[in-house]
């Protein structure tokens, strides 16, 4: 069996997802390797010649320097200076850009955007299937793909297909599959599959090109599927085929989760619960086991926890005994997190960054979206990673059902008031999630035309639309001067993935 990580997904770290499939295929004894064409194939474009270079200085200079500022991410010394960290991205976009032109997709470090082909749309990801010499990387996979398969004689197949930059990729590389090789069944999971099948009016657009589809956590079902027999719920990832040396981070980045699905699950804009997904949790003993058995195999630089919220266990266990290495992960806001004692603790055992959901500056806000946490327990928490030196990643959504301009202000004042213990910062507008149970209490309407839309539009009742909350963010809220300077902050492309190498290397 391949397993294969498609394009386009932030090339900074490896695919957890597959790592965790390929150590329950290798425990199962089932041979198997692992693809990672999305770095491989955004490095086969940054390294591409192009014969018709726009003459500019800023594209000719970004060509120039394309091979330097590939080892220019793998090097801490350029996140102590955030001008260049950030000349070495853009210049990296610039490239990949120019060599995709033509091909009618604009290709970045971490997006893929066609100018007719949308991943919202079954028809326009059947299209790339049919035509996938169309693809941006059609001249990268038609020679890796086909060695592959002649090399390993694979009777599967599998794409982990986790965000919407991917999936016309995915379907470019699957029709060619089809195409040259229709014997072989290709299976297709990952998160954005998994929002696909929990849609209740989902029905299989890819009949006659996808075998199957796994939903969720997906080794106990690939093993099922290959005909192996009921193995573990857990299995420690594998990260031995992957290439470790290419990933564009300062060092290996050892990505791990330590649960799926969330412990809290009542929010009322989540997609955990709108989707139905369980909290299936691996005990601290064996994540604190784990973790110190792949950090002795991997040596990496950072650990990245990916969870959507770590437990307090296992932030406690890790503070008692932690492999030792940096890392950072999402953290529920709660009583833990405001003892200065425990934030300490963390530290000591290696955090350098939490991120924190805090959506709201607003109480009564928070309360209609069951987050259940209040102002006051964020702004403790805040001052006391602060205090421990641990820094923070403020996730604010704006545009809910709960909100209005009044309490968007409120969050405003809660930003500003706090703009010394925050590092970066997070803005989203709000998007309804389909099947979201909050959406059946208001006048609903279509997203988007595409019948695989993840989400649904609704009539605000306080009119405070998402353009209404666009115009608050643009005009107000990044124009106040201490929240536009924690904004400056964030580092471009890989935000919240590389914003720890930031901190790391400036303090």
């Amino acid at each position: 069996m391949i397993l294969i990580h498609p394009p386009v997904a932030k090339p900074g770290e490896p695919p957890a997802g597959i790592a965790r499939l390929s150590g329950a295929l290798g425990d199962h004894a089932v041979l198997h390797t692992v693809l990672d064409a999305n770095i491989e194939g955004l490095l086969y474009l940054l390294k591409s010649p192009c014969p018709h270079v726009p003459d500019d200085a800023w594209t000719r200079r970004s060509f120039r320097n394309g091979l330097r500022n590939i080892e220019a991410l793998k090097d801490a010394a350029t996140y102590r200076h955030r001008d260049r960290y950030r000349k070495v991205v853009t210049e990296l976009g610039r490239v990949l850009e120019i060599v995709s032109k033509g091909s009618g997709a604009t290709v970045g470090l971490a997006n893929y955007q066609h100018e007719t082909l949308s991943p919202l749309r079954s028809t326009d990801l059947l299209s790339a299937a049919d035509r996938p010499e169309s693809n941006a990387f059609y001249p990268y996979f038609r020679e890796r793909l086909s060695g592959l398969v002649r090399q390993e004689m694979p009777r599967t197949i599998g794409f982990s297909l986790n965000f919407l930059s991917q999936a016309v990729c995915t379907f470019a590389m699957a029709g060619f599959l089809r195409r040259e090789f229709p014997d072989i069944r290709i299976v297709l999971g990952g998160g954005l599959v998994t929002t696909w099948l929990s849609n209740p009016l989902w029905r299989d657009p890819f009949s006659g090109l996808i075998d199957h589809y796994v939903s969720g956590p997906g080794e106990e079902k690939l093993l099922k599927f290959l005909g192996e027999s009921r193995g573990r719920n857990t299995y420690i990832p594998d990260y031995s085929l992957m290439p470790l040396e290419e990933y564009l981070s300062p060092g290996f980045v050892l990505p791990y989760s330590a649960s799926s699905g969330c412990f809290w699950r009542r929010c009322a804009f989540c997609p955990e619960k709108a989707e139905g997904n369980p909290y299936v949790p691996i005990s601290a003993d064996n994540v604190v086991s784990d973790l110190t058995t792949l950090s002795e195999r991997t040596n990496p630089s950072l650990i990245h926890l990916l969870d959507n919220a770590v437990g307090v266990n296992v932030m406690q266990a890790l503070a008692e005994r932690g492999p030792g290495v940096p890392w950072y992960g999402f953290a529920r806001v709660g009583r833990q997190l405001t003892d200065p004692d425990f934030c300490a603790m963390l530290k000591r055992s290696g955090c350098v960054m939490l991120k924190l959901g805090i959506e709201s500056g607003d109480q009564g806000v928070l309360d209609r979206m069951e987050k259940g946490v209040t102002i006051d327990m964020a702004s403790r928490c805040l001052i006391s990673l602060r205090e421990a030196g641990i820094a923070t990643y403020v996730y604010l959504i704006f545009g809910t059902p709960a909100e209005d301009l009044r309490s968007a202000r409120r969050t405003l004042d809660f930003v500003a008031a706090h703009g010394g213990q925050i590092d970066f910062l997070n803005l989203a507008l709000f998007n309804m999630p389909v099947g979201s149970s909050t959406a059946t209490s208001l006048e609903t309407r279509k997203f988007s035309e595409g019948d695989l839309s993840l989400y649904t539009d609704f009539v605000h009742p306080a009119g405070w639309d998402r353009r209404h909350a666009r115009t608050f963010l643009d005009t107000e809220f990044k124009r106040h001067p201490v929240i536009a300077e924690i904004l400056r902050n964030d580092p471009v492309v890989f935000t919240s993935n590389h914003a720890p190498f930031l901190v790391m290397n400036s303090r």
